[in-house]
């Protein structure tokens, strides 16, 4: 299976983008023995329109033109169920198990995203209820993924 961060915006050079690529390094090395042949990033522009409606739209349409045919989508949203790290595992472990060729994690931009998307998804899920700045969700998408391998792995990097 291939994994990828489907995300609209582009995440800048620094301390926050080095610590979502360690993950997301880490993520590929432990996929391997998985069958999670992939990890990887799909960055699409922030769209330019005047209203929010219009800007989740447009952004939205990118991210489905982006989508491999038949992948499973899981997307951010503040409605979105908040799974726990175990529980996030065993679905990416379901998916993995049941010959899913990609899965991708759609993250939105400043205004969300479009009802186009969401409609589509596979899964919903919340970061909690608290709003995020758009690297942050990277960094803690990124984690999140890396986290379900070691579990699914039994390394002891989870010790919950």
């Amino acid at each position: 299976m291939k994994v990828s961060l489907a995300c609209v915006g582009k995440m800048k050079a620094g301390a926050e983008k080095d610590l979502c690529d360690r993950y997301l390094d880490r993520a590929r090395k432990t996929g391997k023995g998985l069958g999670i042949t992939s990890v990887a990033v799909i960055e699409l522009p922030e769209s330019r329109a005047q209203r929010a409606a219009d800007r989740k739209a447009e952004e939205a349409s990118a991210l489905l033109k982006a989508l491999p045919a038949g992948a499973v989508l899981i997307v951010l949203d503040e409605h979105g169920k908040t799974l726990s790290s175990d529980q996030f595992a065993t679905q990416v472990r379901d998916w993995t198990d049941s010959g899913v060729s990609d899965l991708v994690l759609a993250i939105g931009g400043a205004d969300g995203h479009g009802p186009e998307l969401i409609a589509k998804a596979n899964l919903k899920i919340a970061l909690g209820s608290m709003t995020w700045p758009h690297q942050l969700v990277r960094i803690l998408c990124a984690e999140q993924i890396y986290r379900a391998m070691t579990i699914m792995s039994g390394h002891p990097y989870h010790r919950a």
